[in-house]
Formats: structure tokens, C-alpha cells, sequence
């Protein structure tokens, strides 16, 4: 069994190979964490949501970490945190090229049938736009750090 650092090639691939990660952020001293689908465009995590507790906190404070692994089995398995800062996404053309970015990333891993815009978010996707208004944001990365585990 062998417990190692990830080299920055495989802290990319990583990034880059997974569709669900881990924000945490803060507020006032309590820590809070979530799983987001996102896309990982080498620079940033580009991720969606609406109004609640995830975004109310980083607008609060926009320091953050992600997180996300691969896991084969206990004994074999790949981690990567990152340190950034959370920036919400204002710009519509910018809006649009996130949306398109995300559907392609997750759509393979998605069930076959329909199209799932809501992605959770709503338990009716008609909501989206009318009821609920979706928020673009990125995770402006400054810090990558990477930890394995293989036997």
C-alpha cells in the first residue's frame, strides 16, 4: 500500500475527469459544505444554483475550497482540494457559455430520457426562469493540493 502526492499533471486530470465536487465556505466561524455539479475550465470551477444557503454565505464570504475525489475502493483512491475565491457570473453572454459548458460536461453522465435542466434545483424544471432564477458562478482557483492512496 502506498500514500503519495498527486503532481500537478495528475491534480489537472482529476479536475478535469470528475462532474461532482464539494464547496466548503464560511460564515461567521461555521463551516458549511455542499456537492455541486460543476466544470473545471483549468483555471476555475464553474458551477450553478439558486438562491439559498451556499450562495448567501459566499457572497458573505467569497473564500472558499472545493473538493473532489475518485474512489475505486478503500484502498485505492485519488483527492484534490482547492483554495479560491467565489465571483458570481452577471454577464449574460458569459451566463449562456457557462449553461452550454455545464450540459456538455454532465450530459454524459446523465440517465437516458429526458433532459433534466432542473439538475435538483427544482422539483418541476418550468420553474427555472420563472419562479426560480439560476446563478452562475466560478471558483477563481489560487491553491491546488493533491493526496492518493493505491495498494
Amino acid at each position: 500500500m502506498m500514500l503519495g502526492e498527486l503532481n500537478d499533471e495528475q491534480i489537472e486530470k482529476l479536475l478535469s475527469s470528475q462532474v461532482t465536487g464539494r464547496i466548503a465556505c464560511s460564515n461567521d466561524g461555521v463551516p458549511y459544505i455542499v456537492p455541486i455539479n460543476y466544470y473545471y475550465d483549468g483555471e476555475k470551477i464553474i458551477g450553478h444554483s439558486v438562491e439559498g444557503k451556499k450562495i448567501s454565505i459566499m457572497r458573505k464570504n467569497p473564500v472558499v475550497c472545493f473538493q473532489v475525489d475518485q474512489i475505486t475502493n478503500i484502498f485505492n483512491w485519488q483527492s484534490v482540494i482547492a483554495w479560491g475565491r467565489f465571483e458570481e457570473i452577471s454577464d449574460m453572454e458569459e451566463k449562456g457559455k457557462c449553461m452550454e459548458a455545464l450540459k456538455a460536461r454532465i450530459r454524459p453522465f446523465s440517465a437516458p430520457g429526458p433532459d433534466h435542466t432542473s439538475h435538483g434545483l427544482s422539483g418541476r424544471a418550468e420553474d427555472l426562469g420563472l419562479h426560480l432564477q439560476l446563478i452562475f458562478y466560478k471558483i477563481v482557483l489560487v491553491m491546488k493540493s493533491g493526496r492518493f492512496e493505491n495498494s
